[in-house]
């Protein structure tokens, strides 16, 4: 109990605190998230918010891990979860599926003090509802070995061309590529800024004829992938026993090098990143909404915020979170690039119907046309 109420110190509340005191809840609450999204001090002391949580509402976390956007929809769409962290390739095919249920602001205490542009954010808002609470954002950077490349890469071209590397070698089976159909969307970037008479504006809004520039560009990159990465601790792994030069990655993996001494680390380069802005939605048949919505208000405070994107590597949604010390004390947002929002391209579903042309295409061509990239086909 002495642990517990040190917890709830450091986090500024107390067990009679604003949420304990407000509408009881079901003493439950079912989230499907991203892994390190909710800790609760089983990896180090230091990162434990579900257990306050537990405390002061009374609701029970259960968690269900998934590592794939792909994965947290199927998942909702089975139903028997209340909450799911989805990033913004996922957030409108639930809408547009109607398996989750449209936001209260009123209901969120913290509603204003999140970014203008996370609660504005086209994934999230359709038909003049909103969707979801954002919780955490964060770039999609070029991971890469300092010892093959002694000069931090300024492209994605490292990613996508045939290099010679600092040590003579070829790049080849050299470089990870991200498992999901968002790669995409890293590829059409690339080529939106090195052929722009592509005539490419949106990387996630792509006419058939720039679709199919984008996919000879990947399959071109087929030989040269060592492994089509999903799981961050893997990909921790395979730059730990060495071959692995360059990969798309998470500032997660990029820190988790850094604090084990490896040679690795992370840059924007100059084209810009795709990056990912995840929310929590609450499901439209959700058993638990009181719990849900008491989460939600939850996850918003400065302390928790701060806590979770120190831990995972990433942004917190309310800009106050970043003055708020952290649990290990380091700088998060300047450490996880803040300032480049603007530079960021931010994963959501491709449509057929898009803004810039007449016609692009969706998700379920993305979907299909990757998974043969990936399987060699």
């Amino acid at each position: 109990m002495r642990r517990i109420r040190q917890m709830l110190g450091w986090l500024g509340i107390g067990l009679l605190g604003a949420l304990g005191s407000a509408q009881a809840g079901e003493g439950v609450l079912k989230i499907i998230a991203w892994p390190g999204y909710m800790e609760r001090g089983q990896n180090d002391a230091r990162y434990d918010w579900v257990t306050p949580f537990e405390q002061e509402t009374g609701c029970k976390v259960s968690v269900r891990t998934a590592l794939n956007s792909d994965e947290m929809v199927n998942l909702m769409m089975q139903g028997g979860h209340d909450l799911v962290t989805a990033s913004g390739d996922a957030s409108l095919r639930l809408v547009f599926a109607n398996k989750v249920a449209a936001i209260n602001p009123i209901r969120i205490i913290n509603w204003e003090s999140i970014d203008a542009r996370l609660r504005q954010g086209p994934w999230l808002n359709v038909a003049d509802k909103v969707y979801g609470v954002p919780f955490l954002w964060g770039p999609n950077v070029l991971l890469y070995d300092t010892r093959l490349y002694p000069q931090p890469p300024n492209s994605w071209a490292a990613l996508f061309e045939a290099q010679t590397l600092a040590d003579g070698q070829s790049n080849q089976g050299r470089v990870q590529m991200y498992h999901g159909p968002m790669a995409i969307a890293e590829a059409a970037l690339y080529l939106m800024k090195q052929r722009p008479a592509l005539g490419i504006v949106d990387p996630y809004e792509l006419s058939p004829e720039q679709y199919a520039d984008v996919l000879q560009l990947l399959r071109r990159q087929r030989e040269r992938v060592q492994r089509y990465w999903s799981d961050p601790e893997q990909q921790v792994k395979d730059f730990r026993q060495g071959g692995l030069a360059v990969s798309s990655g998470w500032s997660y993996t990029a820190n988790a090098l850094r604090s084990q001494g490896a040679p690795v680390r992370a840059v924007l380069p100059r084209e810009g990143a795709t990056g990912w802005a995840d929310s929590l939605m609450l499901h439209r048949q959700a058993a638990h909404p009181v719990c849900a919505y008491q989460w939600m208000n939850y996850a918003l405070r400065p302390a928790v915020q701060i806590a979770v994107a120190e831990w995972f590597g990433a942004n917190p949604a309310t800009p106050a979170a970043c003055r708020h010390p952290a649990p290990a004390g380091s700088p998060v947002c300047r450490n996880n690039d803040y300032g480049r929002f603007a530079e960021l391209h931010f994963w959501r579903t491709p449509q057929a119907n898009c803004r810039s042309q007449p016609r692009c295409m969706p998700y379920s061509s993305w979907a299909r046309d990757y998974a043969q990239i990936v399987s060699g086909r």
